[in-house]
């Protein structure tokens, strides 16, 4: 198995990651991807991107040195109604929209309001996926978490850099992986690549998500078919909740 998409990139604009997006896409293409989503961090985080960012994001070409450019976002959970830190026009143009907790947005609490926390962001209609949802720094109630993303039709996140930066987190993503082989969830492997040689870069969470059993067909970026079926379906139901914003 490998994966087709990597699904978690930031460029400069999220203000502590060092590569331009062409950058990011030369390193999709020296790794072989067929795309890349740029997922800058959301206005939350400070120094990082102004709104006017992601407004903007559709002037970029679709194909960048060979590989193809998704717009995309990994949005700030701010409180416990799993509120993020984009307006929902916005998210609604962009391919694909993952929603995690920094602790500089969101500072670690209880594991109950955690777990609230982030199943509310599930039930967002405009959540997609949530990045490093095995991040122990931020314990949750792991099998309610996959449970509510298997009932909303979201993914869940292997985060390879985790298990650099994240202390404990080998452990954590390992169960959450296990969790979600049993209640058949779907998962999404990045990279979380602030540095373009990092693009692709996920052996160890492949590893973790073959060693748990999760079959391909629930990766929903290990082809470029099934990411672009799970994009086309959760763009068709963001879009059905747009209003008049």
């Amino acid at each position: 198995m490998h994966i087709r998409i990597d699904t978690h990139t930031h460029s400069v604009a999220s203000g502590h990651a060092y590569s331009t997006i062409d950058d990011l896409a030369r390193g999709a293409r020296r790794r072989g991807l067929a795309g890349f989503v740029l997922t800058d961090h959301g206005p939350g985080m400070p120094g990082g991107t102004h709104p006017y960012h992601f407004g903007n994001l559709r002037i970029i070409p679709r194909l960048i040195h060979g590989v193809r450019f998704f717009s995309g976002v990994e949005a700030n959970i701010m409180d416990l109604a799993g509120s993020v830190d984009l307006a929902d026009y916005l998210l609604r143009r962009l391919d694909f929209v993952l929603a995690g907790f920094h602790d500089i947005c969101f500072e670690p609490r209880s594991l109950p309001d955690n777990t609230t926390a982030m199943i509310a962001a599930l039930a967002n209609p405009l959540i997609d996926a949530i990045s490093h949802p095995g991040n122990p720094q931020f314990p949750v109630d792991q099998r309610a978490v996959v449970r509510a993303a298997v009932q909303y039709g979201k993914a869940l996140e292997i985060n390879n850099s985790s298990f650099r930066i994240r202390k404990g987190s080998a452990a954590s993503c390992s169960d959450l992986a296990a969790i979600c082989a049993e209640e058949g969830a779907l998962v999404v492997c990045g990279s979380d690549a602030h540095y373009w040689r990092d693009v692709g870069n996920v052996p160890l969470a492949l590893d973790m998500i073959k060693a748990a059993g999760i079959p391909k067909e629930r990766v929903i970026n290990a082809s470029e078919q099934g990411f672009y079926a799970f994009m086309e379906r959760r763009m068709r139901e963001r879009a059905q909740t747009a209003t008049a914003d």
